[in-house]
């Protein structure tokens, strides 16, 4: 797939508020910190279409972006860390749970995961609230070139294997980074294959 045109379209805190073209729609979400508004940027080649920042919590709404007109990317809060008040996330977390539930439109969502870090018990939590409510999902690896080829392999395997003890089947991953341009041809060619499968849901 080729990115043509990659366009802002709206923010809000509301699903209902969200388009009403009938589009497929991928989500991505992931904790504070992942590295989600770097990897967005490096997919659509656009080196500011998402917000980036030093400091934690930028995203703080649903924020819906235009592929080709072919297709959407929701780029979410992220959970856990934000530098936010406790109110703050609380808000967060129905709107985004919201989302999830009622948005029609959605057909993958896209968890990040720091690839230098162990399994933490949040984003664990998550992938479980996706499962139990029949959300297709994938991983998302980022930050890969912040590690050593062998470390990584080991880190990555590791984090496998943990999932392995609360499901039977491993969702689909990709390891990426956002310098390098790791895993864009093979994350966009995912995106292709499943605009196909979906299509004629959305005529």
């Amino acid at each position: 797939m080729k990115i043509k045109t990659a366009e802002f379209v709206m923010s809000n805190s509301n699903v209902i508020n969200a388009p009403k073209e009938r589009l497929p729609e991928y989500a991505f979400i992931g904790r504070s910190n992942v590295g989600k508004s770097s990897l967005i940027n490096m997919l659509m080649e656009r080196k500011a279409l998402a917000k980036t920042s030093g400091k934690p919590g930028k995203t703080q709404l649903i924020n819906h972006f235009k592929i080709n007109d072919e297709w959407f990317l929701v780029d979410l809060p992220g959970y856990g860390y934000a530098q936010v008040s406790k109110k703050k996330r609380v808000i967060f977390q129905y709107f985004i749970e919201n989302y999830f539930k009622e948005r029609e439109q959605l057909v993958c969502t896209f968890v990040l995961i720091d690839s230098r870090h162990d399994p933490q018990k949040i984003d664990l939590d998550f992938m479980r609230f996706l499962g139990e409510n029949q959300i297709p999902f994938c991983l998302i690896f980022t930050k890969s070139d912040k590690l050593p080829s062998s470390k990584l392999n080991k880190q990555i395997t590791s984090y496998k294997k943990k999932l392995l003890q609360h499901w039977e089947t491993l969702p689909t991953s990709f390891l990426t980074s956002s310098t390098s341009g790791l895993g864009r041809k093979e994350f966009l060619e995912f995106i292709d294959g499943v605009n196909k499968d979906v299509a004629k849901d959305f005529k």
